[in-house]
């Protein structure tokens, strides 16, 4: 039997055991600090449903999923491996008898992918569920799944220190159970950013003035390594009882035991840290808080194909999370870089990482899984389309994906790798030239940060990752030699590494912009760039491995040197017959290109472009400028009003977005016409709109005529033209004497869409507008024929408009 503790998540534990008793589901929340993540699973061991069987804790990071099993262990009086394990990318340790077993996001997923059952485990609690990452979204995904299908009796429990917002019952029907938690009052100053200033600067600053104004320990945070370096440097000399520690997940586990335990007595600790220490893991003897309000998040650009790094400004939600942490053990201070009201622009909670990251993992992932769309499996936040397509897109044309949904032999290697799939297919496609050992050495280095160093220069990490002795080092020495093997290759290959890397990713290769010192266009559009200063700034190739920034030219943070030769023997040099549209001669311009991707290595022009060519690049230039570009483009217009307005009016069968339609369609009705260089200017209009009516099922062109005309007969027996376009829908314009015996309003469409009448004077000039005439003849008409009858005494205007006999003409002279 556990013994009671003093941690404010006591109070709520017989709660969560009477309702895991008669429940399968359930959601816990309470702040951080509670002690839910060491306290919970240590008391439900104890529970008869748990008997013979694990329970699987479920960490965001292996740092907290090391200090949630170290600390439970110690709790038991025992080391991790026994009754609880630890299981992390790279650290194991269980054995038969461990009963829970601490694992991180990724490791999960693999787990229930292996085990689908997850046979031999009770229940399943995903811890910090508020951060939302994609791992833990696929993990619930996948075990709600296997819940619902073939383990009806698993238990999902949820912990969060915040419920998300959109954590309905329809998507996790559980009862909830909240802790207060115990918070002393945080008092907050807020000091103000300078943007011209470095943030590092103004971090140091607000450390050394914490230190003056506040006594305890200090936690401070910045979105990365390098501002933590850079803050370190700047605070200057501090008295001998402060220890200043750095916090981020690349430390060694003794570093990282050093950042989180006490300070000793009589000492401070200044802790600068990453976000990690935001609820995952707790600092010990923190009571003042400074916030530079800005983390590092990933974000996946579609039209680079890859995630780059973003420092962006906090969520209220992490900002209140920050704060929270100097009221842990007493009354705290939280210092702000920002202004008050600048918190107004701060989002309320950030974005789930499903939405701004790579899909392709997650793709491949659900298809091992037997999930071929999103809707096959419940999302608290779905996959987005347009990334979910790009990924699938992706692992078809690299051959790992059949069109169909399911994985080839190809792609089934790639998930036994246990690597993002792109740095998978890279060591695969290396193995078959005898390169595996060095392309699982590169996918180490790329998907362990900081990993050989911080050199931009990818051979220069290498060298360190063969060489350096550190726990971290070896142990991913030992995991890309499994990659490796499993791959199949032993013999040296002896490429470089800027080769095997383009086979994995060719539309990185980049080459050296011009004279320019460090920048570079890649393969892909982008461009890239180096400090001048740096050794690859002039090298005239590169292969870019990670990048980070926005804008049209992302900062290389890590490349290889690629030769010429390389780069040319690369497979990804393609030959290309290519034409443009040139707006400025009207003109279709064609020419024959050597290339990588968006890298022109030569050039020639092209005189008599091909059919086909020319249909492609006008189809191209008109779907960019729309239906205007082309010269006689009225009459299409006109159809295209037409059509919407019986589609807003009257409903199916008329398409409501025509226009949209005939846009991603243009292939179908436009392309045949476009045969020619001068083809925009040559069409006639009445042909274009001729083609467009293609699109409509039979009868609806016939009845388009009839229902909206071209033109209105006036009572007169003048025709006039019906226009469109006009915003208040569809509009004729004639004299008013020309209307004169109209008892009722005209209208198209049998009467369901009245004409708006634009009514002229006998100079032709607007008098008025009316969508209703008989009652214009009753109301405007009266006042209106005052005025009109003396400036117009030739022309008539009668007392009954309505009765009298409609005329084009002034009236006949009197002799």
């Amino acid at each position: 039997m556990l013994p009671k503790s003093d941690l404010p998540i006591e109070d709520a534990i017989p709660q969560i055991v009477e309702a895991l008793r008669n429940e399968t589901r359930l959601v816990i929340s309470a702040p951080p600090g509670a002690g839910k993540t060491t306290r919970v699973p240590l008391t439900l061991i104890d529970e008869a449903w748990t008997e013979g069987r694990k329970l699987i804790l479920v960490e965001p990071r292996r740092i907290a999923a090391r200090a949630a099993a170290e600390r439970m262990a110690a709790t038991l009086g025992e080391k991790v491996g026994q009754t609880i394990g630890l299981r992390s990318r790279l650290d194991v340790r269980t054995s038969k008898d461990s009963r829970i077993e601490v694992v991180t996001e990724g490791v999960f997923s693999r787990m229930v992918l292996s085990d689908p059952a997850l046979e031999g485990i009770a229940g399943v609690l995903f811890d910090e569920f508020h951060e939302r990452s994609l791992d833990a979204d696929e993990g619930l995904a996948f075990a709600l799944d296997a819940q619902g299908v073939i383990r009806e009796d698993l238990r999902i429990v949820l912990m969060s220190a915040t419920l998300p917002g959109n954590l309905t019952q329809e998507f996790f029907a559980a009862p909830v159970v909240e802790s207060l938690g115990r918070a002393w009052p945080v008092e907050t100053r807020y000091l103000g950013y300078e943007p011209r200033q470095r943030l590092e600067d103004q971090m140091a600053a607000a450390i050394r003035k914490a230190l003056y104004e506040e006594d305890g320990s200090i936690l401070a945070f910045l979105p990365g390594v390098a501002e933590i370096t850079r803050t370190a440097d700047r605070i200057g000399p501090v008295d001998s009882n402060v220890h200043i520690t750095p916090l981020y997940g690349a430390l060694t586990p003794q570093e990282q035991n050093e950042a989180i335990a006490p300070a000793p007595k009589g000492t401070r600790k200044v802790v600068i840290a990453t976000d990690l220490a935001e609820s995952a893991i707790t600092i010990e003897g923190v009571r003042v808080v400074i916030d530079c309000g800005f983390a590092r998040v990933p974000r996946f650009d579609l039209s680079l194909g890859a995630s780059r790094l973003e420092t962006v400004r906090v969520a209220v939600a992490n900002a209140d999370q920050r704060r929270g942490r100097a009221g842990r053990t007493g009354p705290g201070v939280c210092y702000r870089l920002w202004r008050e009201a600048e918190m107004r622009g701060f989002q309320a909670s950030p974005a789930p990482e499903i939405d701004n990251a790579d899909l392709t993992g997650l793709a491949l992932d659900m298809a091992r899984w037997g999930a071929k769309s999103p809707a096959d499996l419940r999302w608290l936040n779905p996959p987005r389309e347009a990334a979910w397509r790009h990924a699938r897109s992706v692992l078809m044309s690299g051959g790992a994906m059949s069109g169909g949904g399911e994985l080839t032999s190809l792609g089934k290697r790639i998930g036994d790798l246990a690597l993002p799939p792109r740095l998978a297919l890279m060591v695969l496609r290396a193995a078959e030239r005898g390169d595996a050992k060095l392309a699982s050495e590169i996918a180490a280095v790329m998907s362990e940060r900081d990993l050989g160093g911080r050199s931009v220069d990818l051979d220069e990490r290498l060298v360190r990752f063969r060489s350096e002795n550190g726990q971290r080092t070896k142990a991913m020495r030992e995991l890309a030699a499994r990659w490796a093997k499993a791959a199949g290759g032993k013999a040296d290959g002896g490429n470089s590494a800027a080769s095997v890397l383009a086979l994995g990713f060719p539309e990185r290769i980049a080459r050296l912009r011009g004279a320019a010192a460090g920048r570079f266009v890649m393969a892909g559009g982008r461009g890239a760039m180096l400090d001048e200063t740096d050794p690859l700034a002039r090298q005239a190739w590169l292969t870019v491995a990670d990048m980070t920034g926005s804008g049209p030219d992302l900062r290389v943070t890590l490349a290889a040197r690629l030769s010429e030769d390389e780069a040319l023997e690369s497979g990804a040099v393609e030959t290309m017959e290519e034409a443009k549209y040139d707006p400025a001669s009207r003109r279709v311009r064609a020419r024959r290109t050597r290339r990588i991707g968006s890298i022109i290595l030569e050039e020639t022009p092209l005189p008599s472009p091909g059919p086909d060519l020319v249909q492609a690049a006008l189809l191209e230039a008109v779907r960019e400028s729309g239906f205007g570009l082309l010269k006689n483009s009225e009459p299409l217009e006109s159809v295209i009003h037409r059509v919407e307005l019986l589609a807003n009016a009257i409903g199916d069968p008329w398409p409501a977005n025509f226009r949209t339609t005939l846009t991603e369609r243009m292939d179908d009705w436009l392309g045949s016409l476009l045969d020619s260089p001068g083809s925009l200017d040559a069409l006639a209009g009445g042909q274009i709109a001729d083609a467009a009516l293609t699109l409509l099922d039979w009868p609806l062109p016939r009845d388009l005529a009839r229902l909206a005309p071209l033109r209105w007969e006036t009572p007169a027996g003048r025709v006039v033209e019906i226009d469109y376009s006009s915003e208040g829908g569809p509009r004729v314009e004639c004299k008013v004497q020309e209307t004169y015996g109209l008892g009722e309003h005209p209208a198209i469409a049998d009467g369901r869409i009245p004409l708006t009448v634009a009514l002229l004077s006998p100079a032709m000039r607007p008098v008025a507008m009316t969508r209703d005439l008989p009652a214009f003849w009753r109301g405007g008409y009266i006042d209106m024929r005052k005025d009109m009858k003396g400036r117009y005494p030739k022309h008539d205007w009668p007392d009954d408009p309505a009765a009298a006999k409609p005329t084009s003409r002034a009236k006949p002279r009197q002799h």
